[in-house]
């Protein structure tokens, strides 16, 4: 296909997946359980994070610590009390453990007692005018480990530019956010960071696809491969690109086209 018949195709892939009907069976479904931003916010970062493996699996752990949490996140991360902090410290989901947990509860505290979304944690080294949100995904990162008492082990748990990884689940995370149309999949409740900027989620199927359509080129999947197939799908829609992560994905996860 040359770049106007994919352009063609892709879209039709888009408009086909990203329908409502998407949410219920998708991590995205967690963060759809609330109306308050914060919770969200939460609830979302958790489903980004947790988001490896069999989607079913990563709904039902993240419905497990959702009750952990009284089904209220912001609240509880707000006021919870030493002895509240004791039921979570049997959960687990795959390499995350109560340690990668308590960190994060800690790191919400710490930022929920300051601010009042969670955006802010993304733009403290992001300028309004740079290309992409790498810098904003490198400045998180250190935001995020700035607290004393870091748990080593936390870290593989979150990812950076500077790193060398694709960031996939934090692009996915941000690609809810930020994103907004009138499909109602992606919530578009960050008004700062643009839909130009985020960068493509990247994983195994997006990478498969992506190379069988000749999109990407690069061998490894890490952070020079999400922006070059970043780079590609703004020569089809300049002002949002991550929209093609409903057809790439799903032409690998769904339609097994590897």
């Amino acid at each position: 296909m040359n770049q106007k018949e994919l352009k063609i195709f892709l879209n039709s892939k888009v408009d086909f997946y990203n329908q409502p009907s998407f949410i219920p069976h998708d991590p995205i479904s967690i963060p759809h359980r609330f109306t308050a931003l914060p919770d969200i916010e939460i609830a979302g970062f958790f489903a980004a994070i947790f988001a490896w493996g069999n989607r079913t699996t990563i709904i039902k752990k993240c419905t497990e610590l959702l009750q952990l949490m009284d089904n209220a996140p912001h609240d509880f991360i707000l006021h919870y009390q030493p002895r509240d902090l004791k039921k979570l410290e049997a959960f687990k989901h795959r390499t995350f453990n109560a340690t990668d947990l308590l960190y994060c509860i800690e790191f919400f505290h710490r930022h929920y007692s300051n601010h009042s979304s969670l955006e802010t944690a993304f733009t403290k080294k992001w300028q309004r005018n740079d290309e992409t949100i790498e810098n904003g995904l490198n400045g998180f990162y250190h935001y995020f480990f700035s607290l004393s008492d870091i748990p080593e082990r936390t870290k593989k748990h979150i990812a950076a530019p500077e790193k060398k990884s694709s960031c996939k689940r934090l692009n996915m995370f941000l690609r809810w956010m930020v994103r907004k149309d009138k499909k109602g999949v992606d919530f578009g409740a960050w008004k700062n960071i643009k839909p130009a900027q985020l960068v493509m989620p990247i994983d195994v199927h997006v990478a498969r696809v992506a190379r069988r359509l000749g999109i990407i080129q690069h061998d490894k999947t890490d952070w020079a491969t999400a922006l070059e197939l970043t780079a590609y799908l703004r020569h089809l829609d300049a002002a949002d690109p991550v929209k093609y992560d409903f057809a790439l994905f799903s032409l690998g996860a769904f339609e097994k086209m590897l």
